[in-house]
């Protein structure tokens, strides 16, 4: 039979261990790592807000963000469709209600784009394994130009150099076959250059 002075020892070494540990594991390190992310990185720190003219956060360049439903809607550029539209964004492809929601997706975007249904891309379609990924491909990017323009007024060629300003480096390209789009930030600079050509906005 174990004594009793020797299980105690035991319990009173694993409990110094689990303390220090916790202390070390769940309290020092993740303010070690705060503190040289808020050092060297103090923007993606703060969640990598993105602010209008004014200072005000309208969004993060790590979310994705819906356009508002309303008139002002089609004025803006369009990420892939949000996990929170109704259906997981794991849905089996093979599940009928998945494939209604995919048609009514398919019809909605060849209407707001005036384009045939057969040429409406897949990542308009169905959401990101996240469901709240910003980046869309350049190409779709670029097919949702002519209407912002239209919408907001600017000129095509003013609106395709903020699509390509707000091209990602290659290295985030993801599963994207090509340097991606970060749709929140280019609707932010879209935002920006309606307000210093006279032609105020809001994204929401």
């Amino acid at each position: 039979m174990i004594p009793f002075s020797r299980v105690l020892r035991t319990l009173r070494a694993g409990a110094v261990a689990l303390a220090l540990f916790t202390a070390l594991l769940g309290l020092c390190y993740p303010l070690a790592l705060a503190g040289v992310g808020s050092a060297f990185f103090p923007r993606q720190a703060a969640g990598s807000l993105i602010e209008d003219a004014s200072g005000r956060a309208v969004g993060s360049a790590l979310l994705a963000q819906q356009p508002v439903p309303g008139e002002e809607a089609d004025a803006w550029f369009y990420p892939r469709p949000s996990a929170g539209e109704g259906q997981a964004s794991n849905a089996s492809p093979s599940d009928p209600a998945y494939l209604a929601l995919v048609e009514q997706r398919r019809r909605e975007v060849s209407e707001r784009e005036g384009i045939a249904p057969e040429r409406v891309p897949a990542e308009a379609l169905a959401a990101s394994g996240s469901g709240l990924d910003p980046h869309i491909s350049r190409a779709y990017a670029e097919l949702q130009v002519p209407r912002v323009a239209r919408r907001t007024g600017l000129p095509e060629e003013a609106v395709l150099h903020l699509v390509a300003q707000n091209t990602q480096p290659s290295a985030l390209r993801g599963s994207l076959d090509e340097p991606p789009v970060n749709v929140t930030t280019l609707n932010a600079a879209v935002a920006r250059y309606r307000e210093a050509h006279d032609n105020p906005t809001t994204i929401g």
